[in-house]
């Protein structure tokens, strides 16, 4: 039976300076957090037990140890809603903390794009005269780098990890028909007419091979970091490297929900053999096909376009929730991913209001259809940039969710509780409420422990291995007993 899914997302944020020649892309972020965080930056991440290099695929390469975020005196901070904020390649990168069910992530994603915007706005507060700082959640600089949108899910360890890259590698190739963001160009390649190419996602010119350790190049479609940050004997954290930064709240619903189905079903070995002939060619051919017909090849010798081929997951999704796993999440899942799948087959200019490459072609249409502008404008370009802006009075997502063009999930009432109250059904919960109840208490973090000091000779780990304990449930009466962290460890004892 398949385990329950606890998934995250971790956001690296673009950052930019206008006017500032010689800005400092590591330093401004690390001052972009420091300031937001205040004095809780004291609380140092606890590396002892991450492992980056530790491979699915049963290695891990001897190497020196390489500088850390700590030793280069970078930000690195827990927030009280249990996410982690830091600085990650030069960028700000926010990591939800862990959620169950696919609407809470949006929240929780929701509320790192307003602690990124508060962020900038407590620089210029504490800084008026230093260079104004932009931030965009989004996955490219148009100038051959790319940044990433990392999503984990926790997976069962004995499931075989080949199984895992035969079922995944065709949905996550065919997925972004509905979760890719939208990008104008090829990373300032044109095609043979002289217009820009615009296509569904702003990572697939990035993806080089089909398994892989690595994120930053060569990258993988599935990636074999092994790194569970729970219980190592019995679950696996599948991290996925191959997704888009979503702005669009129904976009970033499906990305998550279906993708925890399509696990589940792995895990009980339901699906049937979908491998593709060429999967780095064909998420190109896909990423580059706005009608969302082209078709790519099985290995069985068929061919399908994209949508076809999630039409096979979602049928097979369809029956597998219904006999295993039918709960309300799931049903909305569902009926999601097939309203969408309906309107890509018909007409997908008609999911403007539900995904971000849709929302964003049709601005750009609307830009060029006005003005007269040849899709290889620069103004085009600037307008792919701002639509990922975080900032609402800046951004254009955020010109279209304030009149009512894009479908919300969310309210801004739960976003707002969201930054700083964390998850309740997730261990989350105990990291979040402990750094907002001992603050001065907590001397490192991670996900999977807190380090107390107590006052004595030596300080206490706490360990947090079980993603779904220390829930509201599990410690809310504990916590309520325990004054300070030292009656918190002697219950924690007792």
């Amino acid at each position: 039976m398949a385990i329950p899914k606890v998934f995250g997302t971790e956001t690296e944020y673009g950052i930019a300076a206008v006017g500032a020649p010689d800005f400092n892309p590591v330093l401004s972020s690390s001052l972009l957090i420091s300031t937001y965080a205040g004095s809780l930056r004291r609380i140092r991440w606890d590396y002892e037990q991450e492992s980056p290099l530790r491979d699915a695929r049963g290695f891990e390469p001897v190497q020196e140890r390489q500088p850390v975020e700590e030793d280069l005196g970078l930000a690195n901070v827990i927030l009280p809603n249990g996410a982690r904020y830091y600085v990650d390649h030069a960028h700000p990168e926010y990591s939800t903390p862990e959620c169950l069910t696919p609407r809470e992530l949006v929240v929780h994603d929701k509320a790192g794009e307003r602690i990124l915007e508060r962020s900038l706005e407590e620089v210029v507060r504490s800084m008026p005269t230093a260079p104004r700082l932009a931030i965009y959640k989004n996955n490219t600089d148009g100038k051959g780098n790319s940044y990433g949108t990392h999503e984990n899910y926790l997976v069962d360890r004995a499931l075989p990890f080949g199984d895992l890259v035969r079922d995944l590698t065709p949905f996550f190739v065919s997925r972004i028909v509905f979760c890719g963001a939208g990008k104008l160009g090829t990373e300032a390649q044109w095609d043979d007419r002289g217009r820009s190419i615009f296509q569904l996602t702003q990572r697939a010119d990035f993806f080089e091979t089909e398994v892989g350790l690595e994120t930053t190049l060569k990258r993988p479609i599935i990636n074999t970091r092994d790194e569970p940050h729970a219980d190592p004997e019995k679950y696996r954290r599948l991290h996925v490297i191959v997704g888009d930064a979503n702005m669009c709240e129904v976009a970033q619903f499906l990305k998550i929900g279906t993708t925890a189905i399509v696990l589940k079903m792995i895990e009980d070995r339901v699906l049937p053999d979908l491998m593709l002939q060429n999967p780095v060619q064909s998420l190109h051919d896909v990423s580059r096909d706005v009608t969302c017909t082209a078709k790519i090849g099985l290995a069985d010798g068929r061919s399908l376009s994209a949508v076809q081929l999630q039409w096979e997951f979602f049928e097979r999704a369809k029956k597998y929730v219904e006999q295993e796993d039918d709960t309300a999440e799931n049903a909305d899942v569902l009926t999601r991913w097939e309203g969408v799948l309906d309107a890509l087959e018909s007409d997908p200019s008609t999911l403007h209001r539900e995904l971000d490459w849709v929302a964003k072609q049709r601005l750009m249409e609307g830009y060029r259809e006005r003005d007269g502008l040849e899709w290889s404008d620069p103004k085009l370009r600037a307008v792919d940039l701002q639509y990922h802006d975080v900032r609402r009075d800046r951004g254009l997502y955020h010109r279209l969710e304030a009149s009512g063009k894009v479908e919300r999930l969310t309210t801004d009432d739960e976003v707002e509780i969201a930054i700083m109250d964390p998850p309740e059904n997730t261990r989350a919960y105990f990291r979040g409420r402990c750094i907002g109840k001992y603050p001065d208490a907590i001397a490192a973090a991670s996900w999977d422990s807190l380090i107390v000091d107590t006052g004595q000779d030596a300080l206490q780990r706490i360990p947090m291995r079980e993603p779904l304990r220390g829930t509201r449930i599990h410690v809310e009466g504990l916590l309520a007993r325990a004054d300070d962290a030292a009656a918190l460890i002697a219950l924690l004892q007792a």
